[in-house]
C-alpha cells in the first residue's frame, strides 16, 4: 500500500486471534497489536492526535519546542513526529528506563531531562510541570490530561475493533494514562451498551511496565472510571509470564504491559461461555531487550523489578 507521509501509516493495526490462550471453545481471545504503528506502539496515536489539536488550535507555531513527561512511548511518539513537523522536543524521562527509550529519544533529535527514577512517572511529570511553568517557550500537551489522548482512541482504535469484530463481547486494555481505556470504552458502548470494558491495573506498589496503580494516588484527568465495568488486579511476574507465553505460543514479540493485558483478557475469558474478547497489545519487546525479560530466570527478574521502569 502506498502512503504519502509516515504519519499515514499511524493506526489500522492487525487484529489477531490468540487461539492458543482461549479457556472455553466458544470463547475467542483477540489481540490489537499496536507495536505495529511506525514507532512501535499505541502512543504514536496520541501524539499524532495531539501534535494536530495543538496546531489547529493555534497552541503550536513553527519552530516550538515540545515538552512531555514520558516513561518511553510516548515521548518517543512524539519524538519521531516533532522530528517530521520541524519541531524541538524535550522529554522528561525517568532515570531507570531501559536504554532502548533513550536511545531511540536521541536518535529523534530530543533532548532528554532525567526525573528521579524512584518517583517513578509521577517524578517525571512533576518535573515536567515546574519545567513548562518556568520558561513560556515550552509548549507541553501532557497526555495525562489532554482529552485528544481519548480522542484518538475513540475515532481511531475502537473504530477499527468495530469494524474487524462487530460482535465483540468484552475489552481489556492497561491502565496508563486511562486514554486507550477511556476513548475506546466511549465509542463501544455507544455503540453496543453490553460491550464490557475492563481495565489490567498492577496491584499497589508493583511495576507493570507502562500501567499505573490508582492507589498510588494520581488518577490521570483523561481517565473515566465510569466507563469501565472492572479491573483486574496483576502482579508484574505475572505480567512477564505472560509475555513470554505470547512470544512462545503465539510468536508474539511485546512488551511486558501486554502480559498483564492479557492475563486480565483470560481471566475475563474464563468468566465467559461464548464471546469475543479484545485485547490491547500496548507494544513491541524490543524497546526491552537489554532487561533480558525472556531468557532470565523468573526469579532473578522478579529480584530487580522494584528498580526499574519498564514501559
Amino acid at each position: 500500500m502506498r502512503y504519502s507521509s509516515l504519519l499515514e501509516t499511524i493506526g489500522n493495526t492487525p487484529l489477531v486471534e490468540l487461539k492458543s490462550f482461549s479457556p472455553h471453545p466458544g470463547v475467542e481471545i483477540y489481540a490489537k497489536l499496536e507495536g505495529a504503528n511506525p514507532s512501535g506502539s499505541v502512543k504514536d496515536r496520541i501524539a499524532k492526535r495531539m501534535i494536530e489539536e495543538a496546531e489547529a488550535a493555534g497552541r503550536l507555531q513553527p519552530g516550538a519546542t515540545l515538552l512531555e513527561p514520558t516513561s518511553g512511548n510516548t515521548g518517543i511518539a512524539l519524538a519521531m513526529i516533532a522530528r517530521l513537523k520541524g519541531y524541538q522536543f524535550v522529554a522528561v524521562l525517568p532515570d531507570n528506563v531501559t536504554r532502548e527509550r533513550a536511545q531511540l529519544l536521541e536518535l529523534y533529535g530530543a533532548k532528554i531531562i532525567f526525573s528521579d527514577g524512584k518517583l517513578g512517572s509521577n517524578g517525571a511529570v512533576k518535573l515536567a510541570k515546574e519545567l513548562a511553568s518556568q520558561d513560556e517557550r515550552y509548549v507541553m500537551l501532557y497526555q495525562y490530561g489532554n482529552e485528544g489522548n481519548p480522542r484518538a482512541h475513540y475515532y481511531g482504535t475502537a473504530v477499527e475493533i468495530i469494524q474487524d469484530l462487530p460482535d465483540i463481547a468484552a475489552f481489556v486494555a492497561g491502565l496508563g494514562t486511562g486514554g486507550t481505556l477511556t476513548g475506546t470504552a466511549r465509542r463501544l458502548k455507544e455503540y453496543n451498551s453490553a460491550i464490557k470494558v475492563i481495565a489490567a491495573e498492577p496491584m499497589q506498589g508493583e511495576g507493570v511496565q507502562g500501567l499505573r496503580s490508582l492507589a498510588d494516588g494520581f488518577v490521570p484527568p483523561v481517565l473515566d472510571q465510569s466507563l469501565l465495568d472492572g479491573k483486574i488486579l496483576v502482579s508484574s511476574i505475572d505480567s512477564i509470564r505472560r509475555t513470554r507465553q505470547l512470544k512462545d505460543q503465539e510468536g508474539i514479540f511485546a512488551g511486558p504491559s501486554c502480559g498483564a493485558s492479557l492475563h486480565a483478557a483470560i481471566r475475563v475469558a474464563e468468566q465467559m461461555e461464548q464471546g469475543k474478547v479484545v485485547t490491547l497489545l500496548a507494544d513491541g519487546g524490543w524497546k526491552y531487550l537489554s532487561e533480558d525479560l525472556w531468557t532470565r530466570s523468573l526469579d532473578s527478574i522478579e529480584e530487580g523489578l522494584e528498580s526499574k521502569v519498564l514501559w
